[in-house]
């Protein structure tokens, strides 16, 4: 195995094991809604299909999260501008605020885990490792 294919297998177990313990420890709402809303979020009003499509699962399981978050009153549909046959759904005022709070909540985690663990010295090791994975994510295409 060369040094960076070991480098690559360290850094995806790493930053895989702080995401999971992070939303464990954080989320207050399913993984599939709280996927939802980010992208509705990030991405603006999408179809279920489109929704399904950029999370990897089948219509059926995002139309059922989108039921789900729906009932809630966290995402609304309105008509396709294009096809009547569609439906877009968009993220609603307490949909953001729902998802405002479990990223609070994980940034909370992160920063009580950071000033526990890391001195002044890590963090500014930390400060750069974070940018160095800004820009390696800036070569990853979807």
């Amino acid at each position: 195995m060369t040094q960076s294919r070991q480098l690559a297998e360290d850094l995806r177990r790493a930053v895989g094991q702080l995401v999971r313990r992070t939303k464990q420890s954080a989320d207050s709402m399913p993984a599939a809604e709280g996927a939802v809303l980010g992208l509705l979020d990030r991405d603006g009003p999408q179809s279920i299909a489109e929704l399904a499509q950029a999370r990897g699962v089948r219509h059926q399981s995002a139309a059922k999260t989108v039921k789900d978050l729906t009932a809630a009153g966290l995402v609304a549909t309105e008509a396709h501008p294009t096809d009547g046959r569609k439906l877009l759904v968009h993220i609603t005022a307490p949909g953001r605020t729902a998802l405002d709070e479990d990223r609070r909540s994980r940034a909370d985690v992160l920063e009580n885990a950071i000033e526990a663990e890391l001195t002044a010295h890590e963090r500014g090791e930390l400060r750069r490792g974070i940018e160095l994975l800004q820009r390696l994510s800036t070569q990853i295409r979807p």
